[in-house]
């Protein structure tokens, strides 16, 4: 209880304690370090660093030997941000956990759809669109007429009402418009509360306003993409000590299992899912970008390893720029879609010789003048 934790915050700064350490365990450290932090020097450690010999676990001898690596030194705190940025980190992730409900639930609407023999998701887009909902508002309603459900398009999709007409007859039960009208009013819900919580991000970002528009400066980083960067690593970088350090931390590095001479899986470190989620979807987004250094890199690293590989390499390499503009207070420079290129002329020429004479053709290289070359 908060009285107990309250009276060993006073017992321990009694007895002359200056440092405390403790596993992170869930969420139930949280309540023990929020009371601590203020008066003492709390060290939260990652449990799998500090696993206690096997066959002799009880938590009484967990702490003895907690303690005893922190009095020799031995202990690596996990990064904590301060209370503003935790409490952004909160509302972001909740809002990510609700979009992907959503997803789930509009998923589900396709499913009860195609029970029904409605092939909407073949003409339009996007389902739950305006077009989409008036359609299935319709359905729900009773409508069965397929032409006036068709003519439920609106915009641009009215170029496909003879598609639509098609599409949209099927053998709707009363079973499925109850299906349809509980999973619509669940989406509208989870609109409703992902709204709520993007209007109160905005309002906590406010003191961070500057560091987003310097991140938003990156190909491929939006704002919500600028929000979850800042509310996962926070805007001292001072907590890692070089880019490389925050980037193996993010759990964007491969890792090193090597034995005996022999270099085993290099997969990737276990990082925050929250950070590697957000980077992989900026690194897919600037992939897309036109004359950008960062989408000329992933063309490059995709031919040889593949676009998965690629966008695990790009987003390591967004969150290395990240790292340099919020510690620097600078702002993205576009090194051009043809930075690489520029970087070695003489290595390009001769891929290109290569291709040229693989098509059958012969090529004869001049030498450049000094004056051309400097």
């Amino acid at each position: 209880m908060t009285c107990h934790l309250l009276a060993l915050c006073d017992w321990l700064v009694e007895q002359g304690v200056e440092q405390v350490a403790m596993e992170s365990t869930g969420v139930y450290w949280k309540p023990v370090f929020n009371i601590l932090e203020s008066h003492l020097a709390v060290l939260l450690v990652n449990a799998q660093h500090i696993k206690q010999v096997p066959g002799r676990k009880t938590d009484v001898k967990d702490c003895a030997w907690i303690a005893q690596l922190l009095q020799h030194g031995l202990l690596r705190a996990s990064f904590v941000p301060p209370p503003p940025i935790r409490e952004l980190r909160d509302l972001t992730r909740q809002r990510a956990q609700l979009v992907a409900e959503k997803s789930a639930a509009a998923n589900r609407i396709q499913k009860v759809l195609e029970d029904a023999n409605i092939k909407l998701a073949c003409v339009a887009s996007d389902v739950l669109g305006v077009s989409g909902r008036d359609m299935l508002e319709a359905i729900i309603a009773g409508e069965e007429d397929a032409e006036k459900l068709a003519n439920k398009a609106r915009r641009r999709m009215r170029q496909k009402i003879p598609q639509l007409q098609t599409a949209l007859q099927g053998r709707v039960t009363a079973h499925h418009r109850f299906q349809l009208r509980i999973l619509l009013d669940h989406v509208t819900h989870l609109e409703a509360l992902i709204g709520r919580l993007g209007g109160r991000i905005e309002d906590i970002m406010v003191p961070f306003a500057e560091a987003a528009e310097r991140l938003t400066t990156i190909p491929g980083v939006e704002q919500r993409t600028a929000e979850i960067l800042i509310a996962e690593v926070g805007t001292d970088m001072n907590q890692f000590p070089t880019a490389e350090h925050l980037a193996s931390w993010a759990g964007m590095c491969p890792g090193n299992n090597e034995s005996a001479g022999k270099r085993k899986s290099g997969r990737t470190t276990k990082g925050s899912r929250w950070l590697r989620q957000a980077l992989t979807q900026a690194a897919w987004a600037a992939s897309h970008t036109k004359d950008t250094y960062l989408a000329a890199q992933f063309r490059r690293l995709a031919a040889r390893r593949g676009k998965k590989r690629a966008l695990v390499a790009l987003g390591h390499t967004v969150v290395v720029i990240a790292y340099h503009l919020l510690k620097q207070g600078t702002t993205y420079h576009e090194l051009g879609g043809d930075f690489l290129e520029r970087l070695n002329p003489e290595r390009l020429t001769r891929q290109l010789v290569k291709r040229l004479e693989k098509l059958g053709h012969r090529v004869k290289l001049e030498p450049m003048p000094d004056a051309a070359c400097a």
